[in-house]
């Protein structure tokens, strides 16, 4: 009786090893995907920091705070992930239009740019708390990135 139970012990063990597994190799696979060399020898991680320490000088201390309170949902493991991506499109917007600084403009069209649809949501719920209208940002919300 009690080897038919240590079996079916190891083998659900072995079954939630193997998914721990899985799942942790499909995030580092992504990450590895994100680190491979594109068309133009950059990977996707080398331009978003091209971007944001071209784009550090825009940055005020007032537009630092926003950026922080837009990820404040982001959990705090993946907040600095997060930000670096968010800030990297920001910094792109901001190059792109030769602003003489990062504007709330900026970082909310960033925000929507850099992240998936599924985060929306909470985009919206920060910036109705804020009571900051997202009307004209509607539109950005279909070219966002799946």
């Amino acid at each position: 009786m009690l080897d038919g139970w240590f079996l079916w012990f190891i083998l659900f063990w072995v079954a939630v090893l193997v998914s721990l597994f899985a799942i942790g190799g499909y995030f580092m696979f992504r990450k590895f995907l994100k680190a491979l060399p594109k068309e133009d020898g950059r990977s996707t991680l080398d331009w978003e920091e091209y971007y944001v320490n071209k784009s550090l000088h825009l940055w005020t201390a007032e537009s630092k705070e926003m950026l922080n309170e837009l990820v404040s949902p982001v959990p705090e493991l993946f907040r600095p992930v997060a930000k670096q991506k968010i800030a990297g499109r920001i910094g792109q917007l901001a190059l792109h239009e030769k602003a003489k600084r990062i504007e709330l403009d900026h970082i909310i069209r960033g925000y929507i740019l850099a992240t998936p649809k599924r985060d929306h949501k909470f985009l919206k719920k920060k910036l109705e708390q804020m009571q900051i209208d997202d009307t004209p940002y509607r539109n950005l919300y279909q070219f966002s990135r799946d």
